[in-house]
C-alpha cells in the first residue's frame, strides 16, 4: 500500500462537504435572526436530543465540562464531598468534582470496556465517608455496566451522573439509551464527537422536574426571573447557531453510527484474521500482541466515538510513530490516568494504585473511524498495524470484511 495514502484521525472537511447544501442555509438564517444565544434553536435541539435519549428533559449548555460541573451543582454538591469515578477518563470527570472543593475518588476500569468496574466501585465506596454520588463515565462510545452501578447507587443512597460525553447514541445492556437511567446525563458537542458542534457546546438531560428546572436555572446564574437570582449559578449557555448546526446533524447522526459500526467491523475481521484477541485477555492468557475493543451484544450498542486497539507498552509508541510515518493519524486516550496527574497529587495515590487504569494509558492507542473513511484508508490501516506487529495478514480479509459505509 503506497505511503501516499493519507489517513488523518478525524476528517471534519469531509463531513462538512456532504452537509454544507444542508447548514449554509440553516447558519444564515440564524445570523439575520439575530438571536445569538439560547434563541429558539436552542429549544428545539433540547427537545429533540430528550426524545432521541429516551429522557423527559434536556438543558442546553456552554460545553460537556460545565454540563458535568452543573449537574454536580444541581445534586448539591459541596466542599469535602466524595463522588466516585474513574481515573482512565477525560479531566474534566475529576476536575469538574475539584473545581466545587469536593474530592473525586478514583475507581479502577473493567479492562474489557474501559468503563468503571462495578466490584471495584462497590469496595471504594464502603470506604467513604461522604459520598455524595457515583459518576461512571461510558468511555469510548460503549456504556457502562448501569444495572450494577445503578444498584450500587441504591445501596449507597446516592445518585448516579451518568458521563456521556463520548457516548450519545449509545445503548446499554437493557437498550436504553445511555443519559436516560442515571439522575443525570451530561454530553459533549465538542467537534470530535460522533455529534459535533462547529465550536462548544453541551447537554443535560434528566427524567426529574425539580433537576431540570433547577439546571435550568444554574445554567443562568441561577436566575429566574431575569435580574432575580435564587442561586448561585454560572455562565452557560448554549449559542443558537451551534443547537441550529447540531439540528441538522442530528438528523445524520444514525447513519454515521452506522457507518463507524461498519468501519469497525473492517477492522475487527482483518485484525482477528491476523490473530487478535478482544480487549480484557491479559498479555499471561495470550500472547498476542494485538487487542481490539470488546463489542457487547444486543441491545447494548457501541458508537465507536473511538476505535481502541491495544498492544504491549514497550511497542504502543513505536506503533504511532510508524502510523505517523505512514501519514495515519492516531491519539492515546489517556497517557496518564486522573489519579496521577500532578494536580491530584495531594489525594495520596502513587503508581500501583489503579494497575488497570494505568496498563490502559500505556498500552492503548486510537485508530481513525469516522464514517467517511474510504476502503483503501482502512486496509492501509490494518495492514500497518499488522505488518509493524509482526502478524500475518488473514488471506483475503478485504474480500471478506462487510460493504462500508462512505466507501468510495
Amino acid at each position: 500500500m503506497s505511503n501516499a495514502i493519507n489517513v488523518p484521525l478525524l476528517d471534519l472537511k469531509a463531513q462538512y462537504a456532504t452537509l454544507k447544501a444542508e447548514l449554509e442555509p440553516v447558519v444564515r438564517s440564524v445570523l439575520e435572526g439575530a438571536s445569538y444565544i439560547m434563541g429558539p434553536e436552542c429549544g428545539m435541539l433540547e427537545k429533540e436530543i430528550a426524545e432521541y435519549t429516551s429522557s423527559k428533559f434536556a438543558i442546553g449548555c456552554a460545553n460537556g465540562s460545565d454540563a458535568i460541573l452543573l449537574a454536580l451543582m444541581a445534586l448539591d454538591i459541596k466542599p469535602g464531598d466524595e463522588i466516585v469515578c474513574p481515573s482512565y477518563t477525560f479531566f474534566a470527570t475529576g476536575g469538574s468534582i475539584s473545581r466545587l472543593g469536593a474530592r473525586p475518588v478514583f475507581v479502577d476500569i473493567d479492562p474489557k470496556t474501559y468503563n468503571m468496574c462495578p466490584k471495584h466501585t462497590r469496595e471504594v465506596a464502603r470506604q467513604c465517608k461522604r459520598l455524595k454520588a457515583i459518576m461512571p463515565v461510558h468511555l469510548f462510545g460503549q456504556a457502562a455496566d448501569m444495572d450494577a452501578l445503578l444498584e450500587i447507587g441504591r445501596e449507597f443512597n446516592v445518585p448516579v451522573i451518568e458521563d456521556s460525553a463520548q457516548a450519545i447514541g449509545t445503548k446499554d445492556n437493557k437498550g436504553a439509551p445511555v443519559g436516560s437511567r442515571g439522575a443525570i446525563g451530561t454530553f459533549s458537542f465538542f467537534p470530535s464527537k460522533n455529534l459535533g458542534a462547529f465550536g462548544d457546546g453541551g447537554i443535560m438531560t434528566t427524567n426529574d422536574q425539580a433537576l431540570n428546572d433547577k439546571l435550568s436555572i444554574l445554567r443562568v446564574h441561577g436566575s429566574k426571573p431575569k435580574y432575580y437570582h435564587k442561586l448561585v449559578g454560572v455562565n452557560s449557555r448554549l449559542d443558537t447557531l451551534q443547537a441550529a448546526i447540531l439540528r441538522v446533524k442530528l438528523r445524520h447522526l444514525e447513519a454515521w453510527h452506522a457507518g463507524r459500526q461498519k468501519n469497525a467491523d473492517f477492522y475487527d475481521s482483518a485484525f482477528k484474521a491476523a490473530g487478535a484477541k478482544l480487549s480484557g485477555v491479559s498479555w499471561k492468557a495470550d500472547p498476542s500482541p494485538l487487542r481490539i475493543p470488546f463489542r457487547p451484544a444486543a441491545p447494548a450498542r457501541h458508537i465507536y466515538n473511538q476505535y481502541v486497539i491495544r498492544v504491549p507498552a514497550d511497542k504502543r509508541d513505536a506503533l504511532r510513530d510508524h502510523l505517523k510515518a505512514q501519514n495515519i493519524g492516531t491519539e492515546i486516550y489517556y497517557p496518564v490516568p486522573l489519579h496521577l496527574q500532578e494536580c491530584f497529587a495531594d489525594l495520596g495515590y502513587r503508581q500501583g494504585s489503579l494497575p488497570e487504569s494505568e496498563g490502559a494509558a500505556n498500552e492503548t492507542l486510537a485508530l481513525p473511524i469516522y464514517p467517511e473513511l474510504t476502503r483503501e484508508q482502512l486496509q492501509h490501516v490494518a495492514n500497518c498495524v499488522v505488518s509493524f506487529l509482526g502478524l500475518k495478514a488473514g488471506a483475503n480479509v478485504e474480500a471478506k470484511t462487510p460493504a462500508l459505509a462512505g466507501a468510495r
